[in-house]
């Protein structure tokens, strides 16, 4: 609402504005103020509406605007959205003192007004940081036809309008509502709607891709690094309870000291020099004649990456028209001995059936054929392939894919671009129909990059363009 005037016995004047930032409110009155003279020490702020015995509202005759140092607004924008109730008092003295004769004034931070205001804008920038980073999203299921989603924070200060913009910016596509205590915000996809404060709702459960979050969450956890201090300043708990991770660290932390101590205690091993060049020389000039056996030469073949303990073949029919090539294996592959049974290759399964595909159609390989690893505890934690080593590989995916012969490849994610181009693959940029070496193929996202996203809205979006992807790679393939 429009700040309000009341003027009560004497000489002192309350400005009533509506709870909350107000900013509108806020320079209406200050306008008014400064234009008829009132110092800050006449002056009352309050918030809410007018009592019942209270002198009645006068509204601020038409003032004349007046500039102030750019430093001086930003600081003020900030501060109105802080919870302390004297904000609006202190900001009028700001504003007074650099309006009469202390232009300067914002340039001293040793004033104790100025400290004093810096330090609450530093507090909600504090806060600003803290929605963008622990606000979670839980699917609220479908409302007229579009899947809508729900999150609730509970900010210290008045930030809900301050952070609208980022929300919308980071999720245009979903639709969604964050309830707070201090207001609320909901996007269509094309209008956003400021509401009022909420009661915490009951938020929906769990899905799978908050478990394959939970999994990446926990095999990334380094115990040689925990500092609960540190991490309790950085996400302190009054998040935890909206955070999925946050059921994991009470494990992890306890876990983390014997961890150590298990790295620690295991000897160093110095890692067996070996020329990858020389071993595919070998391999090429045995020549191979079927699919059964380059196999057994690559199971014969040690591995071209650290920690690899055998190598896991691709699986499925010679003459599959489609041929899906990922990244490598991870550890449940690895223990397997077959490709795509890890939770990257269970959401893969997923979206296969959604885009009207089953395994036994497919030929299923990796571009790098061992599981890339460092041990921590008991964990077997994966590790990125270099350019290197995936170049390394590329000798056996493509006397692979000559024999299965298929009529249309997907990589999955840069690095199998990368083999099957042979240069580096912008999966953003080429993501679609390409040719890797005259060979018809197709670019889109791996399965694990979306279970590394944080945000089920960002998850659900990334997984209905993976499995558009899949669709389409099976249409230019029967086609």
């Amino acid at each position: 609402m429009d700040a309000l005037f009341a003027s009560p016995a004497g000489a002192l004047r309350e400005v009533i504005l509506s709870p909350g930032a107000d900013a509108a409110g806020f320079r209406a009155a200050v306008r008014a103020l400064v234009a008829e003279g009132l110092p800050p020490e006449r002056v009352i702020w309050s918030t809410g509406a007018p009592g019942l015995f209270d002198a009645p509202p006068m509204a601020p005759h038409a003032a004349p605007a007046f500039s102030l140092p750019r430093a001086v607004t930003e600081l003020i924008g900030l501060v109105l959205c802080h919870g302390d109730p004297e904000r609006h008092g202190l900001l009028y003295r700001l504003i007074w003192r650099t309006v009469k004769d202390e232009r300067a004034l914002i340039d001293n931070p040793a004033d104790p007004l100025v400290h004093r205001l810096m330090r609450m804008a530093k507090a909600v920038r504090r806060d600003i940081h803290k929605m963008h980073a622990f606000v979670r999203f839980r699917s609220a299921g479908m409302v007229q036809g579009r899947e809508r989603f729900l999150a609730w924070f509970e900010p210290e200060h008045f930030i809900v309008e301050a952070v609208a913009g980022f929300f919308v910016k980071r999720f245009p596509a979903m639709d969604w509502s964050i309830l707070t205590p201090h207001g609320s915000l909901s996007w269509d996809g094309t209008s956003l709607v400021i509401g009022p404060p909420a009661l915490r709702p009951a938020l929906p459960e769990g899905d799978g891709f908050e478990e394959g979050w939970l999994s990446y969450y926990e095999s990334t956890f380094n115990p040689a690094r925990t500092n609960t201090a540190m991490m309790t300043k950085e996400m302190p708990k009054k998040y935890w309870a909206n955070l999925p991770e946050a059921k994991l660290i009470p494990g992890l932390v306890q876990s983390a000291a014997s961890r150590v101590d298990a790295m620690i205690a295991r000897e160093a091993s110095a890692p067996r020099k070996r020329d990858p060049r020389k071993a595919v020389e070998a391999m090429s000039e045995q020549a191979p004649g079927t699919l059964e056996e380059l196999n057994r030469l690559m199971r014969d073949t040690p591995p071209f990456v650290t920690g690899g303990t055998r190598a896991v073949l691709g699986e499925g029919p010679a003459g599959a028209p489609l041929a899906l090539v990922g990244e490598q294996p991870g550890d449940q592959e690895d223990v397997e001995g077959r490709p795509f049974v890890g939770p990257a290759g269970r959401l893969l399964m997923k979206a296969l059936g959604e885009a009207g595909l089953s395994r036994e159609q497919l030929y299923l390989t990796n571009a790098v054929k061992h599981f890339k690893y460092v041990q921590r505890g008991k964990r077997r934690l994966h590790q990125s392939p270099t350019s290197g080593e995936v170049k390394h590989y590329r000798w056996w995916l493509k006397q692979e894919l000559d024999f299965v012969q298929p009529r249309l490849v997907v990589a999955l994610g840069a690095s199998a671009a990368l083999a099957l181009a042979g240069h580096p693959v912008s999966v953003t940029r080429a993501r679609g129909p390409m040719k890797f070496e005259g060979r018809p193929g197709y670019v889109t996202t791996h399965p694990s990059y979306l279970l590394r996203l944080p945000d089920p809205a960002a998850q659900n979006a990334a997984y209905a363009q993976f499995v558009a992807d899949l669709k389409a790679a099976a249409e230019r393939a029967a086609g």
